[in-house]
């Protein structure tokens, strides 16, 4: 399968921009505001965007964050899961984030994935590989999309896709003078609509001739990107029904054209507002769903 009918999610304890984060994340923002106040708000559009998942059928389990990680709300980086009970921890790049993958997360998975492969050893050499942030995933036809940045080693991506049996297909891109930091900024990947911002790909046709075979694919522009509309992911809700989840910001920065392709794919679109944990945080509701299979 694709996409999932479960979801894992952290509910925000201190949430703010993250100063370890902030080189290599050019769409986050410094605290302009006391942190309890951001703290606060991030956390009423978490329950909200929760809730938004329940009301449509999303099985969704959750977990309370800790202090002083201030992104464990973006819990998609540091585990991804698979079929056959397969589960991955990745390396981190910012030394707060590694914290995230606490013990008892750590148990709770082990509980529920028996076969798992361990790539957090690679931060004693300063490499990471951010998951599902990093890596792009076809699940149905074992493609891996892979955006080279400091958060995304390629020599660990290299390993990782002949550990899990898939074709990794490398490409670069460029934003504001940087890589971008994570591939799913820059794409997602249904069931059978992918989107993809061209715009910042070095080579598109590294992404776009593959994907083509498999997907009809709506492109976006980098403007569009810096609302998020590329970190989006499919979902399945009640009766078995797929929805795209991707923030009002996002489907907001859309033309007509964009929003009739998606929906003639998705008669559910979910919009969470998540304003805050865009702007102080740098990332979207893909980066909050970390997906159970």
């Amino acid at each position: 399968m694709q996409s999932t009918n479960h979801i894992f999610m952290v509910q925000p304890v201190d949430f703010h921009s993250n100063p370890q984060t902030k080189e290599t994340n050019a769409y986050q923002h410094d605290d302009d505001k006391d942190q309890e106040e951001i703290q606060k708000k991030a956390l009423a559009e978490f329950q909200a965007f929760r809730n938004l998942l329940v009301d449509h059928g999303v099985n969704v389990t959750t977990a309370l964050g800790q202090s002083e990680c201030p992104d464990d709300i973006f819990c998609n980086n540091w585990i991804s899961t698979h079929a056959g009970r397969r589960a991955v921890f990745y390396p981190m790049l910012a030394e707060n984030r590694r914290s995230e993958r606490r013990a008892d997360l750590i148990a709770l998975m082990r509980k529920m994935y028996t076969d798992i492969f361990d790539f957090s050893s690679y931060e004693q050499k300063g490499q990471a590989l951010e998951s599902t942030g990093a890596l792009c995933l076809d699940r149905v036809n074992k493609i891996a999309y892979f955006n080279e940045s400091r958060r995304a080693h390629k020599d660990i991506a290299k390993i990782w896709a002949e550990t899990m049996e898939y074709k990794l297909i490398p490409f670069e891109t460029e934003y504001k003078g940087k890589p971008v930091y994570h591939a799913d900024v820059v794409m997602w990947i249904g069931s059978k609509l992918a989107g993809v911002t061209t715009e910042c790909i070095k080579s598109k046709e590294a992404v776009l001739g593959p994907l083509s075979k498999t997907h009809e694919i709506v492109e976006f522009t980098t403007v569009q990107m810096e609302s998020f509309c590329g970190n989006s992911l499919e979902v399945v809700g009640s009766n078995n029904e797929p929805m795209l989840v991707m923030s009002k910001a996002g489907f907001k920065a859309l033309d007509a054209a964009q929003k009739k392709t998606i929906k003639g794919h998705y008669k559910h679109i979910l919009q969470p507002d998540l304003k805050t944990i865009e702007y102080y945080g740098g990332g979207s509701a893909r980066c909050m769903l970390l997906e159970l299979f």
